[in-house]
């Protein structure tokens, strides 16, 4: 007898998933482990496992479908079967799909919004004609007389698609000389001239699962944890030069014989697990009727992907070389740029470290990634004067380090330890090697 495969609940947080891509088609033959499709949760893309042997009868959903928990995905059975019916299935088996819902591999359709600067132009007989500015280019490199479209917009508005269409179909007449006449925007409607084709056209973009999950839990953080911040800058010139001379000593080394290159992030993750080992009431979470003081540092650091952003975790960073942390950090981003991080990889930590650094942003704050009691935030190393012990102004390199702290966990002056401490660290990297 057939059996049902329904979504299974991939993550602890996942209420939906959505089928990005089949793995397996339909009349395929399929065993115990083979991988059915891909799914992505609200944390990450995973792979639907199977779990019998047989064939593949029928997809219930096509890719990019929104699936809740235990709706039925796919029907797995003996060959010539037939599969099981479900509610929102056609009799074919495909799923009912909604007409004017892209293809796949189409990108949807985006209607066009109505906007005040919206160009309009007036016909021989005086009529005025409203088109989106890209509806207008178009028409324009095209020669086509935009009289001779139905608009399908609001108030009858020629969009893009109208004149596309128009195009396939053979409906349109080429614009003659003089026929049309454009009228500018007037003062009242508009006081910025047209540009089209300088500027993407707006667009929607429908949430996805991961981004819908950061959404709910940033919000969740910033309104129900009270955050209070700080900073310090630190001199970043003996962390600067220790990378430069550790990374040239390793640098004609291969790796199977301890080659690697570390980066400035490597170094901040591992100075910011000795801080915490130093200061370890930063290491907690508030749990309503009592703090929690973790037992290890297990370090969550922010890696930003195409459509989201995830906090893969190192665990036991207190205890770990910076060797050990540069390498899971480097693996870790890899999986994440390729959403092949799985929730056990994602969660359990006790603080964060977010770096835009790399992006030339000198100081910023995060959002404390509950339940953490603290966030990190690292800047850019900028060159500029400072004054030395000698009084003299000199070219230094500077940091700045900000935390952002749950005041019912960490409070003011714990939080400037834990800053001391990491000032001390990166000042003086060297112990964060013994």
């Amino acid at each position: 007898m057939a059996e049902i495969i329904e979504m299974p609940k991939l993550s602890d947080t996942m209420t939906v998933g959505t089928l990005v891509k089949w793995l397996k088609k339909e009349g395929e033959t399929v065993e115990n482990g083979d991988k059915l499709a891909e799914v992505e949760t609200d944390k990450a893309t995973m792979e639907l496992e199977n779990f019998d042997d047989g064939v593949l009868l029928k997809h219930y959903v096509s890719e990019g479908d929104q699936v809740e928990i235990g709706s039925p995905v796919c029907a797995i059975g003996d060959e010539g079967e037939e599969a099981p019916a479900v509610d929102g299935v056609s009799s074919a088996g495909a799923p009912e799909k909604n007409q004017n819902a892209p293809e796949p591999g189409e990108k949807p359709q985006v209607e066009e919004p109505v906007t005040e600067d919206s160009v309009t132009e007036e016909s021989e007989s005086g009529e005025r004609i409203l088109a989106s500015p890209l509806a207008r280019k178009i028409a324009k490199e095209k020669g086509i007389d935009l009289q001779t479209i139905k608009g399908s917009g609001p108030r009858g508005r020629i969009v893009k698609a109208d004149v596309l269409g128009a195009i396939e179909s053979g409906t349109t007449t080429a614009a003659a000389a003089g026929t049309v006449k454009e009228i500018q925007p007037s003062a009242t409607t508009s006081s910025s001239p047209v540009s089209a084709g300088l500027f993407p056209e707006g667009a929607e973009t429908k949430v996805s699962n991961m981004r819908a999950t950061i959404a709910r839990r940033l919000l969740e953080s910033k309104t129900t944890v009270p955050h209070f911040y700080l900073e310090i800058e630190v001199d970043a010139a003996p962390l600067i030069a220790l990378r430069k001379s550790v990374n040239d000593g390793l640098a004609d080394l291969p790796p199977e014989s301890g080659g690697a290159k570390f980066s400035v992030n490597d170094l901040t993750l591992k100075a910011s697990a000795e801080a915490l080992r130093r200061v370890p009431e930063v290491n907690a979470s508030w749990a309503e009727t009592k703090i929690v003081r973790h037992g290890a540092v297990h370090l969550a650091f922010a890696v930003a992907i195409d459509d989201g952003l995830v906090t893969p975790v190192i665990r036991d960073a207190h205890a770990k070389s910076l060797r050990q942390i540069s390498a899971e950090a480097k693996e870790y981003a890899v999986k994440a740029k390729n959403k092949k991080l799985t929730p056990d990889e994602m969660s359990g930590s006790t603080f964060t470290v977010t770096n835009l650094g790399m992006f030339g942003v000198t100081s910023f704050f995060g959002i404390i990634n509950p339940p953490n009691a603290a966030i990190l935030s690292v800047g850019a190393t900028v060159a500029k004067p400072v004054v030395n012990q000698a009084g003299e102004i000199v070219v230094g390199h500077r940091m700045n380090i900000g935390i952002s702290a749950d005041h019912r966990v960490v409070d003011g002056a714990i939080g400037a330890r834990y800053l001391a401490a990491l000032k001390e660290i990166i000042e003086a990297p060297a112990l964060m090697l013994v």
